[in-house]
């Protein structure tokens, strides 16, 4: 079992990288998915989608994973998306169960309740529990760097 690499999601986010590109670069190796594409592709989804506040971005990187995870990639027939869109419900559902939002102004509005890197830190831990089970020990650090 790999130790967690929840705290390497954390670091990525204080070193620079917004919201979503810590979660996407963090794991995207691990499904195919080379560092500087997936930061690439990511970019626009920091501050809640380009900076509107809207969907957490750590969020929807967990979204771009579970489809990197799951999808069957099949152009001609696309038969995957469905147990995909099952897949993002959940982790969302896991997501606002511990934040009581998804929306980046709810998260860091007034009454702040949770950080950017906090977010971070809870999607990555998302994504081993269901994307990776049993691939990762527990993380059972703090909540924040």
């Amino acid at each position: 079992m790999e130790r967690s690499k929840v705290w390497e999601a954390a670091q990525k986010h204080k070193d620079g990288y917004n919201c979503c590109q810590a979660v996407v670069c963090t794991y995207c190796e691990r499904l195919g998915m080379d560092e500087k594409t997936a930061f690439r592709a990511a970019e626009a989804y920091g501050l809640g989608i380009a900076g509107m506040f809207q969907t957490c971005g750590s969020v929807c990187g967990m979204m771009m994973l579970a489809g990197l995870k799951n999808s069957d990639a099949n152009l001609a027939q696309p038969a995957s998306k469905f147990a995909t869109f099952d897949l993002g419900k959940e982790m969302a559902k896991r997501f606002e169960q511990k934040n009581t939002s998804m929306i980046c102004s709810d998260l860091r509005g007034t009454d702040r309740l949770r950080s950017c890197r906090g977010c971070v830190m809870d999607c990555a831990q998302i994504v081993e529990e269901m994307l990776f089970p049993g691939e990762f020990e527990p993380y059972d650090g703090p909540s924040e760097l």
